[in-house]
């Protein structure tokens, strides 16, 4: 099993920024990759990036945050960070990290095994 937990979030104006941390605890020797999903009030989970752990340059991302959001790891820690730069009030919803055991479509919520509670993210105009 591994456990996964959210950290930061918070409100912020439009042109902001803030950072989210994640940590997961447990089998983490399993984990093969480790992503952040968002979800806003009546629309579906959406991915928005995700890094491939034990791999420095395998990162992805939603083509919305390109260029905004930057995905960092600390394998050592079992970590991942999300800066979110120049947010915009779309940008607003709850952001939840995911640690997944199996290979495949890191843009896909399917194989993630683990989820955090999720942490909010409000970003005003």
């Amino acid at each position: 099993q591994v456990q996964v937990v959210e950290s930061g979030g918070g409100l912020v104006q439009a042109g902001g920024s803030l950072r989210l941390s994640c940590s997961a605890s447990g089998r983490t020797f399993s984990v093969y990759a480790m992503g952040w999903f968002r979800q806003a009030p009546g629309k579906e989970r959406e991915f928005v990036a995700a890094a491939i752990m034990w791999s420095g340059r395998s990162t992805y991302y939603a083509d919305s945050v390109k260029g905004r959001f930057t995905i960092s790891r600390d394998n050592a820690k079992s970590t991942v960070d999300l800066q979110m730069n120049s947010l915009k009030p779309e940008d607003t919803a709850v952001y939840y990290c995911a640690a997944a055991s199996r290979s495949g479509s890191v843009y896909a919520p399917a194989i993630y095994d683990y989820w955090g509670q999720g942490t909010q993210v409000t970003v005003s105009s």
